[in-house]
């Protein structure tokens, strides 16, 4: 083995390793959703005992540093964002949780918010191990006003037409300057902001399909026998990509302004 492809090996491994340890969260959520699907918990709830695990993990993830209180306040943020998603789209119909719970509010367990949240905790994790920057940002005034549409959509298309595909076009001319940049050992490499969406999405729309095979929650047509979520679904979460990332990205740029700023 040459000395390129022994090095592109050796790059591979160590982004496989980052992003595998900055999917902690995440996987904690799946296997917490399996575990608890396939053991029946004495004395309590399972949507409860899945809320005390996801906060154990939570609390330890911040005591052993593979989180900072920066971090866990964005964690926080897109909790109540997922959460209050969530309870709305519940009371409209659009999936349910239908096993009982003291944790649950408006038919909802408050565990459901960790589920958003692990994508924040995905971005803020991989943010900070690949070093990541941006070129082209348009800027707090376009993307949240874009991010803020995204989100409203989520709520009014029970009502009005569903704008998500105007939306998209939206995102493709905002962001079509904005590349990712992320650094692997001493190189750095660079991204299509869009393309990330994308990439990120589908990912989460397999993990959709896991989460509901272990009964997270059931849509309409899963109750008597699960099916696999639609692939129309990706693009929904190709859109609650773009909120996260405009959150992550936005604190990012704040933080490092005010560091700039200190040292200078």
């Amino acid at each position: 083995m040459n000395r390129k492809v022994r090095n592109g090996f050796t790059q591979l491994f160590h982004f496989g390793y980052h992003q595998a340890m900055s999917c902690i969260f995440p996987v904690a959520i799946f296997g917490t959703l399996a575990l608890s699907g396939a053991v029946n918990l004495p004395f309590i709830h399972r949507y409860d005992a899945i809320l005390l695990v996801l906060l154990t993990v939570q609390y330890l993830m911040y005591r052993s540093g593979l989180e900072t209180m920066d971090e866990i306040k964005v964690i926080c943020v897109f909790h109540i964002i997922g959460l209050l998603l969530e309870i709305y789209k519940v009371s409209m119909g659009s999936w349910a949780y239908p096993e009982p719970g003291f944790s649950k509010i408006f038919g909802v367990p408050l565990y459901s918010g960790f589920m958003y949240a692990s994508v924040a905790s995905f971005m803020c994790q991989i943010w900070r191990r690949l070093s990541m920057d941006m070129t082209g940002w348009p800027g707090l005034l376009p993307a949240g006003l874009l991010g803020g549409a995204i989100y409203l959509n989520f709520f009014t298309h029970h009502f009005i037409p569903d704008f998500r595909w105007w939306l998209t076009g939206l995102v493709l001319i905002v962001f079509w300057r904005t590349w990712i940049l992320y650094r692997v050992r001493n190189v750095t490499y660079r991204m299509p902001l869009t393309l990330a969406f994308v990439i990120v999405g589908f990912f989460i729309w397999l993990a959709e399909n896991i989460a509901t095979f272990f009964n997270a929650w059931k849509y309409p047509d899963q109750h008597q026998t699960w099916q696999m979520v639609g692939f129309g679904k990706i693009s929904s979460w190709f859109l609650l990509v773009i909120i996260s990332v405009i959150i992550v990205a936005q604190l990012k740029h704040v933080k490092a302004g005010r560091a700039d700023r200190q040292s200078g």
